[in-house]
């Protein structure tokens, strides 16, 4: 689905299966999969600009590595700070989690946005807001649907689940099914180095 109009290499490095997919108008997606059970791990994306600079790397599965950079100056984030991520996703559902809430959950509202087809986290005490979009829908052109919204509040985690419909599941099938082809070209190990003989 996310692959589409892309060349996808593989390569197996610390107990996970690395794919790397280059598009034509030179945007690239890393996904990373556990070797042991198949499961998504992780994937980003990023696109070029009109000049052809990379743009920043977009998590769309998994979280991005928080690092401090002297270049960005000597403040940090606070790590008590709200955290929104993408965290893996069960077979049926999307699933996002919103670390450090400590909010009771009578306190949270989620709700889809059908105009801008977002889902909408908010708080009745005005603390956080959060609007994001799910790109599996977008890439197949479907519309949010109010039923398929859960969410729960556990361990100051906030924890929202996205039903996924039949057209999703059908198309993850259909991309484990090319990634497995991908793996059966033995895919390179750890410190395997394609050397040219001169």
């Amino acid at each position: 689905m996310f692959r589409k109009g892309g060349k996808s290499t593989s390569m197996n490095t610390g107990g996970r299966r690395r794919v790397a997919t280059e598009f034509e108008d030179g945007g690239e997606m890393i996904e990373e999969y556990d070797l042991k059970t198949d499961e998504l791990l992780l994937r980003k994306r990023r696109g070029r600009t009109v000049l052809g600079k990379d743009e920043a790397w977009e998590y769309l599965v998994g979280e991005a590595p928080r690092t401090f950079s002297p270049d960005m100056g000597i403040l940090a984030e606070s790590s008590v700070n709200p955290a929104w991520q993408r965290s893996q996703d069960t077979p049926q559902s999307f699933v996002w989690r919103v670390r450090n809430l400590p909010y009771p959950i009578e306190t949270y509202q989620v709700t889809c946005d059908h105009g801008d087809q977002k889902i909408v986290i908010r708080t009745t005490n005005k603390k956080f807001y959060k609007r994001f979009d799910v790109p599996e829908l977008k890439v197949l052109k479907l519309s949010l649907e109010d039923d398929a919204l859960t969410y729960d509040w556990k361990n100051n985690t906030l924890i929202v689940q996205y039903k996924k419909p039949r057209d999703v599941i059908k198309a993850e099938i259909e991309e484990k099914v090319e990634t497995q082809q991908l793996r059966l070209k033995r895919a390179p190990e750890d410190g395997d180095v394609d050397c040219k003989q001169q």
